[in-house]
């Protein structure tokens, strides 16, 4: 099995922070995707949606399409999410479950919920690690 990584335009350059934004493993299944866990960072790495988890969550998950996209992959084949959120905006369930369904509509991939102290800046308020399911061979 080999590993393939990639450093999708439209994204922050992640390299230099020791680690890829997408790895590519081939399985004798086909292809099985890893997207970094997605924060609010613009690609030149400036915060989008400042103080509010509910945008911030939204830019994630753009991101998350973005990376998707460089490997022909897209949100409808996420299966489930990891949302990291710092503990201090916890309880505004309703801007994130409004940015999900925004973004998924009715078709809402599993999430689990986890309230953190702190994420890589203090400015992050949400981090999203996707799962994704496998993609036919290349």
């Amino acid at each position: 099995m080999s590993r393939t990584t990639l450093a999708p335009g439209g994204l922050f350059e992640s390299r230099p922070f020791g680690f890829a934004q997408v790895t590519v493993v081939a399985t004798p299944f086909g292809r099985s995707v890893h997207v970094a866990g997605q924060v609010a960072w613009d690609a030149d790495r400036n915060i989008v949606g400042a103080g509010d988890v509910g945008r911030q969550l939204m830019k994630s998950l753009e991101n998350v399409a973005t990376a998707l996209a460089s490997v022909g992959a897209s949100l409808d084949q996420v299966g489930a999410f990891m949302l990291y959120i710092k503990q201090s905006h916890m309880k505004e369930g309703k801007a994130i479950a409004d940015a999900l369904k925004a973004v998924f509509g009715e078709k809402l991939p599993c999430s689990t919920w986890i309230g953190v102290t702190g994420l890589a800046r203090e400015e992050f308020l949400v981090e999203v690690e996707p799962s994704v399911v496998f993609l036919p061979p290349a």
